[in-house]
């Protein structure tokens, strides 16, 4: 459900990942590059949320292992 809920508020989706600073950066400059650019630079959030949510999940899986 993250990886949908990245694809339209990217940095709602990184502040549920738990990265509460990264959010807010992302936030501050995703509005203004939307409305700058009409939604040229959206796939680029989309992307760097893709990224945190599969390194996440990554993470869990290597601590999950390491046990």
């Amino acid at each position: 459900m993250n990886y949908v809920l990245a694809l339209f508020l990217p940095p709602l989706s990184i502040l549920l990942l738990g990265r509460v600073f990264l959010s807010i950066v992302v936030f501050l400059i995703w509005v203004p590059a939307i409305l700058f650019t009409g939604g040229l630079t959206h796939p680029m959030f989309v992307l760097l949320a893709w990224i945190l949510i599969y390194q996440t999940h990554e993470d869990r899986r290597y601590r999950r292992d390491a046990r």
